[in-house]
């Protein structure tokens, strides 16, 4: 039995709130002749609730137009400073191996982020590093061979 005087009690809080929503729309139209400035100042009040389902159409419309675009770029070095670049789209491979100068790469990691053109740059001074100790055996190989021919012109 409680249950239905629940439904009833539902029911008549429906019915009052029906009457009451009723009642200042009624009022609002007898008074609205009586003052001018009255329907300016009601205007306001009915319109308010109109906004917030435009609020929720803008957020919805916005998250549909976003976009991303997943692209992959591999960046690999070896210590002789020899560098190669793979580009991924998605899941398609558009570049495989193409090699790049280490001054290209240098570049391009300092216009990124200086944390990535730190790790970047150690990479390739430890390469300038070994070039420059294989250069010093090679000139001094060189300059044996000059006095070996040196000698033998004699």
């Amino acid at each position: 039995m409680q249950r239905g005087n629940e439904n009833v009690q539902a029911d008549t809080l429906v019915e009052q709130e029906d009457q009451v929503d009723a009642v200042p729309a009624a009022t609002q139209q007898e008074e609205a002749p009586a003052t001018p400035e009255a329907p300016e100042a009601e205007a306001p009040k009915a319109e308010a609730p109109a906004p917030k389902p435009a609020k929720a159409k803008a957020t919805k419309s916005t998250a549909k137009k976003t976009r991303t675009v997943e692209l992959t770029l591999t960046v690999t070095g070896t210590a002789d400073g020899e560098w190669q670049a793979d580009l991924v789209h998605g899941t398609k491979r558009v570049v495989q191996g193409l090699v790049i100068p280490a001054a290209a790469v240098s570049k391009a990691a300092k216009e990124l982020h200086e944390d990535i053109a730190g790790g970047i740059e150690e990479v390739i001074e430890a390469a300038r590093s070994q070039h420059r100790t294989r250069m010093e055996e090679l000139e001094a190989e060189l300059a044996k061979v000059k006095a070996a021919l040196a000698e033998l012109s004699e």
